[in-house]
């Protein structure tokens, strides 16, 4: 399965849909799944209700292009964020779980519960998908390093550190006061494992 489905963007590309859905994601950030209406987020977009749903039958089809577009947008904000050579590794690093993980720091409470619980409902396995795709970005920057004979003395690979780093972000998502308390424990933990 695609991590993020094209299935979102039917039909020949219309340049106001990336607009619609950021003004989506804005609305639907502040006020959760439940709260948005299709009003709300034609209003916040400058448009009709109607103009709105020639584009998205529904607030779950609205809501499924949204959390993909953010999705997609993020994906390839960290391939060219990692994919910047002339950077120390440890700080595109920090940059990419910035990207992924910790722009979200801040954004808490029921709205945030709200938001997961329609991402399984309404998406399935894609977030599940993309943050494997996101961990493979990362195995790859990490494995391009250099630093793989390191690894082995350690008895370690790549994708296992990968996959620890991203259980790290995970985990200073939720405990981190601010986004700055997450960047610093990021390079904290990159320290750790030898970056």
């Amino acid at each position: 399965m695609e991590a993020y489905p094209a299935a979102d963007f039917r039909g020949a590309p219309d340049p106001r849909k990336p607009a619609l859905l950021e003004a989506a994601l804005e609305v639907f950030a502040r006020h959760g799944y439940r709260k948005t209406s299709m009003e709300d987020v034609a209003q916040t977009a400058g448009v009709s209700r109607q103009g709105l749903y020639l584009h998205f039958p529904t607030k779950e089809d609205l809501f499924r292009a949204t959390v993909c577009h953010s999705l997609r947008r993020s994906h390839a904000r960290v391939v060219e964020i990692l994919g910047v050579d002339r950077e120390p590794l440890e700080e595109r690093l920090v940059r990419a779980f910035d990207e992924w993980v910790g722009r979200y720091v801040e954004d808490r409470g029921s709205e945030v519960e709200d938001l997961v619980h329609a991402c399984r409902t309404l998406l399935g396995n894609v977030v599940d998908h993309a943050n494997a795709s996101f961990t493979e970005e990362i195995t790859r920057a990490l494995s391009r390093s250099g630093l793989d004979p390191l690894y082995a003395r350690r008895s370690l690979t790549a994708a296992q550190i990968a996959s620890t780093l991203r259980a790290t972000a995970e985990g200073l998502k939720r405990f981190s006061r601010s986004r700055d308390d997450f960047v610093e424990g990021m390079r904290i933990a990159l320290r750790a494992v030898g970056h």
